[in-house]
């Protein structure tokens, strides 16, 4: 995702500057006309991405946002007149660039602008679900209800993310300690002991082939570390430009959906998201199409994001969505046979909570079963590595002993 500042004309002929994060440009250019906006201006800014928010300095984290949100909720519901409740929750929060974030949005709906509108104008603190849920509850006067909704999403949405995150360090860190092992191995032990080797045979003793391989790695490694440093840094840089582009990034989706164990929790999570988000967005009175068009965007999967763009142009010629969802073979056969239950009973997004409930226990399930195989595979790999170590250095000193002992 990227963010653009934009100059764009309102209803009332007002000029609106501000910032908004979309895939590419004509997202943005999308996404300012479906706010009601004209636009006049629009670049692309080097504004950090997410929940970031530069402007005002540091960033608004979920915890922070969820905070607002609840009290929001709960002003709203006492008949707290809204721009006092804004300005005041502005006053109180600690975040500074919530802080400036509410100050700016105080004053937008001080001047007559409507909460969503002015949310809108900072979408790398308030996304597009956010958004989008927050102008359905103005239309329906349900505000405090929809900001319930809200922050009981993101706390759903920040658990699964700190439970990936957790799930992720522990193998993490083996990794790091493997790599750094292997290269201490190749560039201190393996030509010390190879030198002893040398120096306890002769220089013109032949040394076994295993030994022989490790020492030739090393010393190619020794000699051209500069290579395998620059190649190493220079390869991950162009790698993750390369994924930021929409045809690279679309790519490693694609991809990553495929691989083993990796694939299906993506995928598990990308369904999860997407029957939260898009329940809780038809749940706040948001329209099907509109709905499909920020959940694809809030999905995190370019593979899935196709997909339900496509099903929003079925639904638009009138098919039901669950028949759309049913060609695509990203989604598991449940999700489509319950949708169709929820269409057919008017609770699509009583269905699709449960959907998402289920798919949340199955990521847990499934993180916890990688994390375990994980584990014992780096200890393997690692105990690969010093028993190659030791094999090459146990050939040699056995042939001097035999030697020796003849």
């Amino acid at each position: 995702m990227a963010s653009f500042q934009y100059s764009a004309q309102n209803s009332k002929n007002a000029i609106i500057n501000g910032m908004i994060q979309a895939a590419s440009r004509d997202a943005a250019l999308a996404t300012l006309k479906n706010q009601g906006l004209k636009p006049l201006s629009l670049n692309e800014s080097k504004i950090s991405k997410g929940f970031g928010f530069k402007k005002g300095g540091g960033k608004v984290k979920t915890k922070d946002l969820v905070i607002f949100t609840r009290q929001l909720s709960t002003m709203v519901s006492a008949g707290v007149p809204l721009l006092r409740a804004l300005t005041t929750l502005g006053q109180q929060a600690e975040n500074p660039a919530l802080k400036k974030a509410l100050e700016d949005v105080s004053k937008d709906v001080q001047s007559g602008m409507a909460l969503g509108d002015a949310l809108g104008k900072h979408p790398n603190a308030f996304d597009d679900v956010y958004v989008n849920m927050v102008k359905a509850g103005e239309a329906g006067g349900i505000l405090d209800d929809i900001l319930k909704r809200l922050a009981i999403q993101q706390e759903k949405n920040d658990s699964m993310r700190k439970k990936i995150k957790g799930a992720m360090t522990y193998p993490t860190v083996l990794i790091v300690i493997t790599v750094g092992a292997f290269f201490g191995l190749m560039f201190f032990v393996v030509p010390t002991i190879g030198q002893i080797l040398k120096d306890l045979a002769g220089p013109d003793a032949e040394l076994p082939k295993l030994t022989q391989v490790m020492l030739a790695i090393s010393g190619g490694m020794k000699k051209y570390w500069y290579l395998l440093i620059g190649g190493g840094v220079g390869g991950f840089i162009l790698i993750k430009k390369y994924l930021k582009t929409p045809v690279g990034r679309s790519q490693f989706h694609h991809l990553i959906l495929k691989a083993p164990a990796v694939g299906n929790i993506v995928t598990k999570i990308a369904v999860a998201r997407f029957a939260r988000t898009f329940a809780s967005m038809v749940g706040a009175g948001v329209s099907v199409l509109e709905a499909l068009r920020v959940t694809a965007n809030a999905v995190g999967n370019e593979a899935f994001k196709e997909v339900i763009m496509g099903a929003a142009q079925d639904v638009k010629n009138g098919e039901p969505l669950s028949k759309s969802i049913e060609k695509s073979p990203l989604f598991p056969g449940i999700v489509p046979q319950m949708l169709a239950v929820g269409e057919e009973t008017g609770q699509t997004d009583v269905v699709l909570i449960k959907i998402a409930d289920f798919y949340d226990e199955e990521v847990d399930t499934l993180i916890d079963s990688v994390s375990s195989i994980i584990e014992p595979i780096m200890i393997v790999i690692m105990g690969g590595m010093v028993g190659l170590v030791a094999a090459s250095v146990m050939g040699p000193i056995s042939s001097l002993s035999q030697n020796i002992s003849g």
